[in-house]
């Protein structure tokens, strides 16, 4: 299970006085507030006081009135266009508030009559300049970089029609108690500016502001302080104008825009196809987004949490204290949204959640595309700015032969380990070199994917939308696919859908109740892994999963998708004693939900992503794993899509052959001929792979049995018969130069083992080398990889030689030529060993021998080209004598 891992750099929510200290929605702090900042004292208005009267004048009704006199005396002026806004009078005794022409630099009077109830104290202030915002209509945001947005001449409100009878602008109790609580559904419905009989009502809910002042054109306006951080003013305004906030606190004002003055950030498209399940985009609808919304620049903050009673974001940008930043809810689709002017990129946040019993979570963004490096846990505003430069890559891979009918040699890595305390960035510099020069063409790198607990090698994940930080950002991470792909090597990932860890700030019960996981719990706990399974049933949880798949490979230019453990995901009675598994619809053990989701996660990607490739690890014998989904297998299930299927049969019996000692390999000689029986019922890779090289099993070399003379020349003949037959080649990191010590996380692979001052130097080298020459001479012989999938291109030449320990084989390109390959793993020279061969072939020449010198071995070659005899032999008109090198695979083609 993966130990909680609460967040360093996530403060207690009590922060009172912090946001005295900086702005709250920009680091930067505002300029100190003009005089006109300070409240006038103002009288009460009287009882009997008039309709007309009340309009008239710029106030919050019943409430202290805030006057500011304005330095200008032109009488009965008009109303235009201020360049600059002047601070008005509010002692004016008419319905309609008038207002003076601003001309360049001077600033002239207005005169004022008094008041029909009382005087008014005004205070002289010096005239500030503003910015306003024209207000547009909602729009699908352009993600830009948050910057100033440029001041924009002001237009001065209407004011208010005298006939209207103004309402008190205040909250009442319930909005307030729901607000400070964090469960208001709808905060812009009652925060922000909101047109009311008598004017404009502006509200505020700033907890630690000592004041808080409307600025829209001309018109100031102080709101008066109802007391636990609301404020509330009405202004005699016809409609609601474009304004800005300052507010005041303890020794700074913020100059700043109002979250609740816009319309939603996320449109109906995005919300439609989100309560449908179909959302193929959804990182672009769902977490935080940098974005130009209505003019302003700012973040988009948007998280699915359907059974929330309120959520608030809270960050960096506002202490931790999300009390003013309460999202709303987008209806039935359980969407909440909240945008947020002057935040972006680098800034830290979490969702604050109020689950259904009151009780509060502070969450990580589950569509957060960066992260904190663990073990804290924050999400991360960003905004990718890598420019790709692998266009002619991609560019092939779309055009290119489908991965089961192309080389594939795979070279499986942790990045974290390859060479650790690399970045992304370190690793772009040497990774791409080395496997080039290996011949591999695609590397699999184990998870990505944000994880808490590095000794889950990455498959135990939080973050599934954000690259681990531990190497770099996720700009760092592309730049290395990039480098990978401008060398000429594929990039495919591990992605583990099947579960996700219990970690109290990530998806377990993400807003109180089961969400991401099922709701049965006997369904939802993983009895292996102590972690949760996914709900694939739920349209929602499905949506997150082919979209994050998606994700990947269109965001990240990922080649391929491994998916890690679909056999638990496939089975309900998965690693389940009889009772803790309740039967599908037909009374049977397949997951139809899981089914379906990995149907639709492999429709989708290949449709979108030209020329990618998803490959399951997937250890029964599920039928139809690599077939298409349309087409029904004979269980009624239609195929699941894959492009490739792991051989877990072939590895562990091949491995278990080579483990014995020669002498008794003759009673498990089966255990290398059984994979051609089912080799051609889906599309494999043969995979020598992590798990094969930690916990106690020992590297590849040291499964061999021998002296260390004999367990490399085991390792050689096997690496050369793995090259040969049918399927897909995997080699994880270390075992290409036969590292004796199994894979440490902690350590990796044993680097020292080639350099120079090593004694045994050469012996590792020379297996290096034959890795090396066979993924070249695989690259450059079609019969190897060309008809993997087609049955005419294998023929045995001998498969049933137990006593000798030989096996001998055909592979055939699809243009007929072939590649014999032939494999002697006892301890003895076998010379003059005749073999059946085609008597189409007039003469062969052996390609590849693993007991070359140069690779280490006693160098029993068969240096002359070897014409065929007409005797008959293995079943075939003619045949071939050869000298098999002890514990040796040959391969010979045609001359």
């Amino acid at each position: 299970m993966t130990p909680p891992t609460p967040s360093g750099s996530d403060p207690k929510k009590t922060v009172k006085k912090k946001a005295a200290e900086k702005a709250v929605t920009t680091k930067a702090s505002a300029k100190k507030a003009e005089p006109v900042a300070k409240k006038a004292p103002a009288k009460k208005a009287g009882a009997g006081k008039t309709a007309a009267d009340a309009a008239g004048i710029v106030k919050a009704v019943a409430k202290k009135v805030g006057a500011k006199k304005a330095g200008a005396e032109q009488d009965g002026a008009k109303r235009a266009v201020a360049k600059k806004a002047l601070v008005k009078d509010a002692a004016v005794d008419k319905p309609v508030v008038k207002k003076a022409t601003a001309k360049k630099a001077a600033v002239k009077k207005t005169t004022g009559k008094k008041a029909v109830a009382k005087k008014v104290t005004a205070k002289k202030v010096t005239a500030k300049k503003v910015t306003a915002k024209k207000t547009v209509a909602a729009e699908d945001a352009v993600v830009e970089p948050v910057t100033p947005v440029a001041a924009q001449e002001a237009t001065a409100p209407a004011p208010v029609p005298p006939s209207e009878t103004p309402v008190s602008p205040a909250l009442d109790g319930a909005d307030r108690d729901r607000l400070r609580s964090g469960t208001h559904h709808d905060p812009h419905g009652v925060l922000g500016a909101h047109r009311v009989p008598g004017g404009v009502a502006f509200r505020a809910f700033r907890p630690y502001a000592t004041g808080v002042t409307v600025v829209a054109g001309d018109v100031r306006a102080e709101l008066h302080d109802d007391g636990d951080g609301f404020f509330s003013g009405l202004v005699p305004l016809s409609e609601v104008p474009s304004y800005r906030l300052l507010v005041a606190y303890e020794g700074t004002v913020q100059d700043t825009e109002d979250a609740y003055g816009f319309l939603p950030a996320l449109g109906d498209l995005d919300l439609h196809l989100i309560g449908e399940g179909r959302h193929e985009q959804l990182w672009t609808a769902l977490g935080a987004r940098p974005m130009t919304h209505q003019g302003v620049t700012g973040t988009r903050f948007t998280v699915w949490a359907p059974n929330a009673r309120g959520v608030r974001v809270a960050g960096t940008f506002n202490f931790w204290d999300g009390s003013a930043f309460a999202m709303r809810s987008l209806g039935a689709t359980g969407i909440w949204e909240l945008f947020v002017p002057g935040v972006g990129e680098g800034e830290l946040y979490k969702f604050e959640i109020t689950r259904p019993d009151g009780s509060k979570t502070l969450r990580a963004d589950p569509l957060a595309r960066r992260t904190e490096v663990p073990p804290n846990t924050s999400s991360i505003i960003h905004a990718s700015h890598h420019e790709w430069q692998d266009g002619e890559w991609l560019a092939r891979r779309a055009e290119g032969a489908p991965a089961h009918e192309a080389p594939f040699s795979v070279y499986e890595i942790h990045l974290a380990s390859w060479r650790p305390g690399l970045t992304y960035r370190q690793l772009a510099e040497q990774l791409p070199a080395y496997v080039k020069d290996l011949g591999f063409t695609h590397v699999e790198l184990m998870p990505v994917a944000e994880h808490p607990f590095g000794g889950s090698w990455g498959y135990q994940v939080t973050g599934f939308y954000a690259p681990t930080a531990r190497l770099g950002t996720p700009d760092d991470f592309k730049y290395l696919v990039d480098a990978l792909h401008q060398a000429g090597i594929g990039v495919l990932m591990d992605w583990v859908p099947a579960h996700f860890p219990r970690d109290d700030w990530a998806l377990a019960e993400f807003d109180g109740r089961t969400l991401y996981e099922h709701e049965d719990p006997l369904r939802a706990a993983h009895p292996d892994w102590g972690t949760l399974e996914f709900d694939y049933g739920r349209r929602e949880v499905r949506n997150f999963l082919v979209a994050n798949a998606v994700y990947w490979c269109e965001e990240f230019h990922i080649d391929g998708l491994r998916v890690d453990a679909v056999a638990s995901m496939l089975y309900l009675d998965y690693s389940r004693e009889p009772g803790q598994w309740v039967p599908n619809v037909h009374g049977g053990r397949e997951n139809l939900d899981a089914v379906d989701f990995l149907q639709e996660m492999n429709a989708t990607v290949y449709r979108r992503v030209p020329g990618v490739v998803t490959i399951a690890e997937e250890s029964t014998a599920w039928d139809g794993v690599t077939r298409a989904t349309h087409h029904m297998g004979p269980g009624g299930f239609g195929g699941l899509g894959f492009g490739l299927k792991w051989n877990m049969g072939w590895m562990h019996d091949s491995l278990d052959y080579m483990s014995h000692q020669p002498v008794h390999r003759k009673y498990h000689h089966h255990e290398m001929t059984f994979s051609m029986v089912y080799a051609y019922s889906e599309n494999y890779v043969l995979p020598i792979s992590h798990d094969e090289v930690v916990h106690g099993k020992g590297s590849l070399v040291s499964k061999m049995p021998g002296d260390w003379w004999q367990q490399r020349a085991n390792l050689r003949a096997y690496l050369a018969f793995m090259w040969a037959h049918p399927g897909k080649q995997l080699l994880f990191m270390g075992q290409e130069f036969a590292q004796g010590a199994e894979w440490s996380e902690a350590r990796g692979p044993d680097w020292w083992l080639l350099g120079p001052g090593y004694g045994a130097q050469a012996d590792h080298r020379g297996v290096q080398d034959l890795v090396r020459d066979l993924n070249v001479v695989y690259r450059h012989t079609p019969a190897l990889w060309q008809r993997d999938t087609d049955p005419s291109g294998f023929q045995w030449i001998v498969g049933d030689a137990s006593e000798d320990n030989v096996f001998a084989f055909l592979r055939y390109d699809a243009e007929g030529s072939p590649l014999l390959a032939v494999s002697n793993l006892s301890p003895v020279v076998r010379p003059d060993y005749r073999l059946g061969a085609p008597d189409d072939v007039p003469a062969w020449l052996e390609t590849l021998n693993t007991d070359a010198a140069r690779y280490g071995g006693g160098d029993v070659t068969n240096p002359e080209i070897v014409k065929p005899d007409p005797q008959a032999w293995h079943g075939r008109p003619a045949s071939i004598q050869l000298t098999l090198p002890p514990l040796g695979t040959v391969w010979l083609r045609p001359a």
